[in-house]
Order: structure tokens, then sequence, then C-alpha cells
């Protein structure tokens, strides 16, 4: 099996053929920054090398700060992101220029997004595995209009039904549907992403989601243990 051939194998997704000025984004990774996570900027570089992802969207656990020291080495685009555990469920906020402190409640989440230019992604909605929302205040943002996308394929959820089930709470509430990989683990970058037109701005991309074509699988696999170093994120 050639490089190639053995590529393709691992993501099918290359065997694809996208329209012209399509660009794959994979909304939904985390990092080393990440409590939970330890994949380290050198893996990364080479799992977005792999998978042929143009855009990521980086979205540690309570921080910005992988995706901003990330930006410019990763040979794709990085969108800042973070997710963030609320007392009723993880949100998760893109485009972001300052991190959302711990401990706000989902309205003020959503706020403090939007005030900064950015969008409110709700992950993994109605997984019972995964802190996913309340559905209860999920419907409630909705119905506020305080929501601006839905993940409606991730890839670590197991269950189809369940991603199937945020597509249509998605459609029913005229939200565009996202997918990401929620990564941990440098083999399982870009197991779910969405091909759809480029975007330069916020705006565009929920306009951009909108035409989106989903691609993805589960992709759960424990890291196969080795010998490694993971660099400190401490900051001062």
């Amino acid at each position: 099996m050639n490089a190639t051939t053995a590529a393709v194998a691992r993501h099918p997704h290359l065997a694809i053929a996208r329209p012209a000025g399509f660009v794959r984004v994979d909304c939904h990774s985390h990092t080393m920054w990440s409590g939970d996570a330890t994949t380290t900027p050198h893996e990364l570089i080479e799992a977005v090398a792999a998978s042929a992802i143009d855009v990521l969207c980086i979205t540690d656990h309570s921080t910005t700060n992988g995706a901003v020291e990330l930006a410019d080495r990763l040979g794709c685009r990085v969108v800042v992101g973070e997710e963030l555990r609320t007392g009723v469920g993880e949100l998760m906020g893109l485009f972001l220029t300052e991190r959302i402190p711990f401990g706000v409640q989902p309205d003020e989440f959503c706020l403090r997004v939007r005030g900064q230019g950015g969008i409110v992604y709700v992950p993994h909605p109605f997984d019972p595995t995964r802190n996913a929302l309340q559905e209860r205040v999920l419907r409630d943002l909705a119905d506020r209009g305080l929501l601006d996308a839905i993940e409606i394929f991730n890839g670590k959820v197991s269950l189809e039904h369940l991603n199937a089930k945020a597509a249509v709470f998605a459609a029913e509430a005229d939200l565009p549907g996202g997918a990401g990989s929620d990564a941990h683990v440098p083999d399982a970058l870009g197991a779910a992403f969405i091909d759809m037109p480029d975007f330069a701005t916020p705006a565009e991309f929920l306009v951009a989601l909108r035409s989106g074509v989903i691609h993805g699988h589960h992709f759960d696999q424990a890291r196969a243990w080795r010998a490694r170093i993971v660099p400190s994120v401490k900051t001062t």
C-alpha cells in the first residue's frame, strides 16, 4: 500500500470530489491545551496534512490559548474557539477574540460570544454521555434567538440516531448545521467535517454552512500508548 492509498484508507473523504471554491472545515477539535487531550503542535501539524483539512476550529475546554498559539503554524486556517462547560451542559464559541471565563451561565455565554463578533455553536446536542446542553435549555436558547449553529454530526457520538436528532432539531429551529471530529487524539482529526463554500467572516461562515455537505464517521478509539513528552501549557 503506497502513501496515497494509505491516506485514503484512513480518510476516505480524500477520494471525494468537491466543488470549486469549497473548503473542508472541521468545526470541533481539541489540543493539549484541553485538560482531556494531549495532541501536541507537531502531531497536529501532521494530522492536518494527513486529513487535508482546510479550516480547523480549535475549541479547547475553557481556553483559547492553544488556538491563538497555533493559528499560524498548522498549514491550514484556524478558527479560534472555546468549549465551555456551564452548569447545564456545554456550549461553544467560534471566531473568538477573548476567552469566555468559566462559570458563566448559558445566556451570558451567548451574549459574550456575540459581543465579540463570534458565533454561538452547540456541540453534541442530545448525547447523554457527553455533557450535552440540557434539552430544555437548548430549546429555550433557540426560541430566544441566542444560538447560531448546531452540531449535527459529531465524530465521537457513537449512536447515529443522536446525530440524526440534532439534524432534525436544527431544521426545526432553522439553524445551520455543522460537523466536527471532536478530536482529542491526532488520528481522529477530520473524522467528521463539512465541505462548504469558502468564507472570510463569521457571517459568511453561517451562510456557507447552509450550503455545506457533511462527511463523517464515528471515531473514538483509545490512543495507543507510547513514551512521549507533552510540552507545558502553563501561562504566566
